[in-house]
């Protein structure tokens, strides 16, 4: 540890001495562990009673030992905790009663409050690892974790040194032997009762100190060690339900372009109907409260993984929706489907194909001619499953294997619902649909290959669109649109199933440079085309005669799908997560956009409605939450991890994943400082309240500490906290700006004075009253209860508590947003469970004045806007399967 002032020894120096020193009290501990098991199984080959094994001399202090402070425990050596089968015996410390009237266990000790070294960490890591957990002295007692026995009370006695292993050792001795002899339970505890849930090293425990001390939990068989505050005088006095708050998704950023096709339409009521990780968004661009141009937003929430693609019904109302496949937290699959619902009421009408499909669903469409009886499907498997389902019945008519290629779109004949094209990589195939007599499954398919013939055969096609006068257009890799036109010498040839009418290439039109990614057949019979490398929207008259163009700008991304609105407007999707709107004369401008990688900082501005998020795709974006609008983004050149605004407002510090931290000036985008501290990825960036100083937390496993001056714009070295055995991942800071409370990968909490020189505070049990500005931090008494059973330290990524300090907001690995009451310390403590994201939730924030909470995808690269319902309010608290995010590589679609 290096603080403010004078050079100190250099880290590895500090380091090897302190593996030192861990090692040497190991291996002494486990010679007393060995010597006790050894003495306790020959006792037991004795049959000894267990009253003979103790010594008089260990029930009691001899007269000579120095009496203990009032209210005090004596002390003792550290405690061990055994690592092995829930069977196995567990050695912790236990502290002595204290006077009566004292219910929450006694002060610190005045002086002398430097634990022993190996001690220095409440969490599981290697500071942990041999010494067990740390607390205010105590008595050791042996505890069986299956067994919810109460123990007898043994108190530490003084003698000279030479005596004093002997001593030891007998205690241990009889405790072991205690611990295996006993039957039930003896002496009562001052009337309470240990409370110890068994588990192995993959599960959580809570074991309660007999005198409300401590609680301690368990990660991956590593004892996590929490003090209570001293105001709590019972932990039954705490809140134990779910929060009176609720949550209600008010506002989805993004929209899913980047590696998905078939994501764009407007329904009947006006409203663009697009999706984005497990939630198909109805956004209304000219009404409603809110939004660029006045928009707003409904939310279809029933699907349980990730949206792969839309269909819209004839009738302009239903829609259906189709899922890909995914697992739940327990590993169990979650099945691809198809949902048909109503546009309107946000009600399912039917669930199609649960079971039928594999993988996930990738293309879908409605018939036209029969007012959509009928719906064709193609699944993700390898054989990509061609199958037609009656939509009222919601059963399979036809199935048949389509192809081992992709297949990117599909659609029915809108004259002839027994006619239905398919197209993907290097194919256009043409099929003809035989319903039979109506029977389920009784149907047959038979495919036409469209032969290229003269013209080059593309790559992809990735696009088609039906012509009124019959002919087919589809739009490819090479830049080319080609006419397809039916062929009469073909029709008079039977064939299997009987003569058959097939499709030939009648023309051929180069239309952009690269790959054509949408096509869109407008209501005054001209069509649209998009392109990918030239970022191009033609309109083209008959005989593709190009009529008009417009250029989408670059920082959109390409053209991904065209979707005609009012009059001459149209709205775009484009690949890099971008809905825009406008007309070929005027240009386009964005009404949603969103990031296109995995997103992992945010912070929310002190004192407006505005947040800041950053992700793998090295933007950084300004959000205003009360306009849903991006109000300004940067490129940064390096992936953003986390930031933090400066309490004033004018300035935001952003960690990137070289070691690199940069300070920009929120009105002018300037960047004031760049800064870089180590070379491994920044974890975590938080200033002070008052903003005096910036503590930067590194997977170097340090905090590097910064003074700022008053506008936030300069900063220099202060000092660093070195400690931690692990990177670290979460801090917060004490309300008076004097002390860090910081989590690192291996579940330590520690306590840090900053101001006295960024030192380490051994003595955590100091620490158990202070209070703190902000709780991020995912391990601590206040917020244990949030941790689920059997989770393996990794479950949960983010922890947000609201500023009135009435909620907890947890972002989980299995894309489920949480709301618990706070304090939650209560193991397995009930929450609230939202979905909607459709991979890992990597953070989660309050406004300024918790009026809604931000919640950021992963790999979803979604941003959720949710409204907090007060006591008492009413919103939807849908729970669903969780799952861990299914999302096609980019690749494989960006053609």
């Amino acid at each position: 540890m290096d603080g403010a002032g004078g050079p100190g020894e250099g880290p590895a120096q500090e380091a090897l001495q302190s593996l030192s020193r861990r090692l040497q009290v190991q291996e002494k501990e486990m010679e007393l562990v060995k010597a006790a098991l050894a003495e306790a199984l020959r006792l037991l080959r004795l049959q000894a009673p267990p009253t003979s094994l103790q010594d008089p001399g260990t029930l009691g202090p001899p007269r000579d030992s120095p009496a203990a402070p009032p209210g005090l425990p004596p002390t003792c050596s550290p405690s061990l905790v055994s690592r092995g089968t829930q069977t196995e015996a567990e050695m912790e410390v236990e502290p002595s009663p204290g006077p009566p009237g004292l219910s929450n266990g006694p002060p610190a000790p005045p002086g002398g409050s430097e634990e022993p070294s190996g001690t220095q960490s409440e969490g599981g890591g290697s500071s942990s690892s041999g010494t067990g957990s740390p607390g205010p002295p105590g008595i050791l007692r042996l505890a069986q974790p299956p067994q919810r026995t109460d123990t007898p009370r043994r108190n530490s006695s003084s003698s000279s040194p030479s005596e004093r292993p002997r001593q030891k050792l007998s205690r241990k001795a009889a405790s072991s032997a205690n611990l295996l002899l006993r039957s039930g339970s003896t002496e009562s505890r001052g009337g309470k009762d240990p409370l110890s849930s068994p588990g192995g090293p993959g599960s959580r425990r809570s074991n309660y100190n007999l005198e409300g001390i401590s609680v301690k939990m368990f990660l991956r068989g590593r004892p996590i060690t929490m003090y209570i505050p001293s105001g709590i005088r019972s932990l039954e006095e705490l809140p134990s339900g779910p929060p009176p708050e609720t949550l209600s998704l008010d506002w989805v950023y993004g929209y899913r372009g980047r590696d998905s096709r078939s994501n764009l339409f407007v329904l009947r009521s006006g409203e663009v109907v697009y999706f984005i990780a497990c939630v198909v968004v109805l956004y209304r661009p000219g009404g409603g409260p809110g939004g660029p141009g006045g928009g707003g937003q409904r939310h279809y929430r029933g699907h349980t993984d990730c949206v792969r693609c839309l269909a819209v019904h004839p009738d302009g109302v239903r829609v259906a929706s189709g899922q890909t496949a995914g697992v739940d937290k327990d590993g169990k699959p979650l099945q691809p489907v198809v949902h048909v619902w109503d546009s309107e009421t946000l009600l399912k009408l039917q669930e199609i194909g649960l079971g039928a499909f594999e993988r996930g669903v990738g293309a879908l469409a409605f018939s036209v001619v029969d007012q959509g009886a009928f719906l064709c499907v193609v699944d993700d498997s390898n054989e990509h499953m061609l199958s037609v389902w009656d939509c009222s019945r919601g059963t399979k008519l036809a199935e048949i294997k389509s192809t081992n290629d992709s297949v990117l779109a599909v659609g029915f004949n809108p004259r002839d619902s027994s006619s239905i094209v398919t197209s993907g990589k290097s194919h256009v195939h043409f099929w003809n649909w035989n319903g039979g007599t109506g029977v389920p499954g009784n149907g047959t398919l038979t495919r036409k290959q469209g032969v290229f013939g003269k013209y080059k055969k593309p790559k992809f096609i990735p696009c088609f669109v039906f012509l009124p006068d019959g002919d087919i257009l589809t739009g490819d890799s090479e830049g080319n649109i080609l006419t397809w036109g039916r062929s009469l010498s073909d029709s008079r040839t039977p064939g299997r199933g009987g003569a058959k009418e097939t499709y030939g290439i009648v023309a051929q039109a180069h239309a952009h440079e690269g790959s054509i990614f949408a096509l869109c057949l407008r209501r005054d019979g001209t069509v649209l085309s998009g392109g990918g490398r030239d970022r191009r929207l033609v309109q083209w008259g008959p005989g593709l005669v190009a009529l008009q163009e417009a250029e989408i700008p670059e920082h959109f991304g390409a053209v991904r799908a065209i979707a005609e609105g009012p009059g001459s407007e149209l709205l775009v999707g484009t690949t890099k997560n971008a809905l825009l709107r406008g007309d070929l004369a005027q240009g386009f401008s964005p009404v949603i956009q969103g990031h296109t990688d995995e997103l992992w900082g945010l912070c929310t501005h002190p004192f407006q409605n505005r947040f800041l998020t950053c992700g793998h795709d090295r933007q950084l974006c300004l959000w205003d939450g009360e306009g849903h609008a991006l109000a300004w983004s940067i490129d940064l050149k390096e992936t953003g991890l986390c930031a933090d605004f400066h309490p004033s407002g004018a300035v935001v510090a952003v960690g990137l994943n070289t070691g690199r931290w940069l300070v920009l000036d929120t009105e002018t985008r300037e960047i004031v400082s760049d800064i870089t501290d180590g070379n491994e990825q920044l974890s975590v960036v938080r200033y002070s309240p008052d903003g005096l100083y910036l503590a930067i937390g590194s997977h170097d496993n340090m905090i590097y500490i910064y003074s700022v001056s008053s506008d936030g714009a300069k900063s220099s070295r202060f000092g660093r906290c070195v400690g931690h055995s692990s990177f670290i991942t979460h801090l917060d800071w004490s309300k008076d700006g004097n002390f860090i409370m910081s989590n690192s990968g291996d579940y330590e909490i520690l306590y840090w004075d900053v101001a006295g020189g960024c030192k380490l505070l051994r003595n955590r049990y100091e620490s158990r009253d202070r209070e703190w500005a902000t709780y991020t931090c995912v391990l601590g008494f206040h917020v244990y209860g949030v941790w689920p059973d059997g989770s393996d330290g990794t479950d949960i990524n983010s922890l947000c508590r609201s500023h009135n300090e009435r909620v907890v907001a947890v972002a989980d690995d299995f894309c489920k947003v949480h709301l618990f009451q706070y304090p939650c310390a209560h193991a397995k403590a009930p929450s609230l469970v939202y979905g909607g994201h459709g991979s890992h939730v990597t953070s989660v924030r309050f406004t300024h004045d918790d009026s809604h909470l931000i919640s950021l995808g992963g790999k979803d690269a979604s941003i959720f806007q949710w409204r907090v319902l007060g006591a008492g309010g009413t919103g939807p608290v849908p729970t669903t399967p969780s799952r861990t995010p299914s999302l096609s590589p980019a690749s494989s679609l960006d053609v």
